[in-house]
Order: C-alpha cells, then structure tokens, then sequence
C-alpha cells in the first residue's frame, strides 16, 4: 500500500520509540508505539484510483459521506464531503483543468461537518478551469482534529481528473462547488471515493 509521503515521519517516530521501549524492556510502551504507528500508516494510506473516463464528467475530489448538498446562487452547486479519521485524506482534482488560483486562508476549527465550518475554520481554496472554460471550486477545510493542509498545486498547473493534489491531516471536510446547469448524480448522505466516483457532468 501506497504511503503519503507527509505520514513518514509520524509513522518513522513511532516505529523508533517502539524499537527503542522494546530493547529497553518497556513492552507496554512498545507496543503502544508500534500500535500508533500502525494507525498512521492506516491514515497516511494513498491508493491508487482509476476515474472514470467521460465528457465534462466531475469526480469526487474527497473520500468521505456528502453532509450537505445546497444551491450556491453563481457558484452553482456546493457538495460538502465530510472526512473522517478512518478515510483516506489525500485528495483529487475532480477534473481535467487548469490551476487558476491556489489561496490559503487561516481561521478556526470547527468540527467539519458543522455548516459553519465551510464559512470560518482554516482553509485552502483551489479555482479550477476546465478545457472549455467551465470553473469549479475546491475547498480544503480543516477540522477540530486537522491542523495542517497541505496542497501540492499553484495558479498555472494543469491537473487530470483524479490526479493528486493534497491531503488534510485527519478529520476534515472538502467544499466542491459545480457551475450552474451541471448535472448532479449524487445525493446528500452519500459516502463517495475520491477520483473515482462521479458527482455530477458539466453543462
């Protein structure tokens, strides 16, 4: 399995204090150690997907469940996937397009599947322009237990639909916003896969 690179040195530490407690002969924290780092392989795993292929398909760009589905007046469609501590937290770009801004915002740290998360906590903004002009926005929300985002895009990139680029540290939250007159296949409660399941068409 496929680590993410920012989880090595978490799981490295780890596995050192448990090799460490074990020559020592301090077995309970040996194999608390070794349990942690466990977990944080569990947590750092990256696999591979496959996004389906198709004209102005969206993909999701989280795991997780879909905790809000709303109409966003010009920004079209917010579809808010909540993140848990046990998904997978490497994110994707839910489109073949190009980086138009990449915008980092401090703030607080609201649980993520609050509404008021969207609106006040941490967060990393990502506009996105399709081939054809269409644009989209991903939002990279922290929560009570995330306190760092990271984002490996800035303003020029060119990313393919399910392609890497960034993952939030545990529990968190990602906003896509899809333009007006898009198709919609998904629905509010939903659990989806990012880079592979398919969240709506462009118009």
């Amino acid at each position: 399995m496929r680590i993410a690179k920012e989880g090595y040195p978490l799981i490295i530490a780890a596995a050192s204090v448990g090799l460490v407690a074990f020559f020592l002969g301090w077995q309970p924290i040996a194999v608390l150690a070794a349990a942690i780092a466990l977990v944080l392989g569990g947590f750092f795993r990256d696999p591979e997907r496959r996004p389906p292929r198709g004209e102005g398909l969206v993909v999701a760009p989280a795991d997780g469940r879909i905790v809000a589905l709303r109409n966003a007046g010009e920004m079209g469609t917010q579809v808010s996937i909540f993140l848990s501590p046990l998904d997978v937290h490497v994110n994707r770009s839910p489109i073949d397009g190009a980086v138009e801004q990449a915008r980092y915002e401090r703030g607080k740290f609201h649980a993520a599947f609050r509404d008021k998360a969207s609106q006040y906590n941490e967060r990393n903004t990502i506009d996105l322009v399709s081939p054809r002009g269409k644009r989209l926005r991903v939002v990279q929300i922290a929560g009570v237990l995330a306190r760092r985002i990271v984002c490996y895009v800035k303003p020029g990139d060119s990313l393919q639909a399910g392609q890497r680029f960034g993952l939030i540290m545990f529990g968190s939250r990602v906003d896509l916003f899809i333009p007006v007159g898009a198709e919609i296949r998904v629905s509010e409660g939903q659990r989806v896969r990012a880079g592979e399941t398919i969240v709506g068409r462009l118009p």
